[in-house]
């Protein structure tokens, strides 16, 4: 019986180790976007802002170890034309498939005023028939503070919740 439970004990590691060292999911993560029908056009100041948000969320989710971001750079003339990866007919999908990622993560900010904004993070994986996964996290003033700290909840609290 004693050999018996050490068996099932070394399985049991055994397993736990093949767990922990699966691959993560390789993502194309795109820039963020201003979402269409703002009632004010960003600012220089917004599109920084914008900047330094996606290139956080890229770190936050690379430091996760849930995926392993490829780089967007080959697609990022093309990206850049079809301007509003909500609403191209799957284009995202078809970037990241292009870049041999396993899911496309798109996200835009919703800016209804410069005190009450969004942040909004979709994640379609592409190996499968899955559905599309939406995050959101509403933000209160539009300051680089208030970014930073939406966009580092959105990736713990929403995202990475129980994984």
């Amino acid at each position: 019986m004693h050999s018996l439970s050490l068996a099932a004990a070394g399985l049991s590691i055994g397993l736990a180790a093949t767990v922990a060292r699966a691959e993560p999911e390789k993502a194309a993560v795109f820039d963020f976007q201003f979402a269409r029908g703002a009632p004010t056009e960003p600012t220089e100041e917004d599109r920084a802002r914008l900047r330094r948000t996606s290139e956080t969320f890229r770190t936050l989710l690379t430091e996760s170890g849930r995926y392993a971001v490829v780089s967007t750079d080959p697609v990022r003339d093309a990206v850049r034309n079809s301007s509003d990866l909500r609403a191209c007919n799957g284009c995202a999908d078809d970037f990241a498939k292009k870049l041999g990622a396993d899911a496309a993560i798109t996200g835009e900010v919703q800016k209804v005023s410069n005190l009450i904004l969004n942040i909004n993070v979709y994640v379609k994986p592409l190996r499968n028939s899955a559905p599309e996964q939406a995050y959101s996290v509403d933000l209160r003033g539009n300051t680089d503070e208030s970014f930073d700290r939406g966009i580092r909840y959105l990736v713990k609290n929403r995202m990475l919740e129980g994984r």
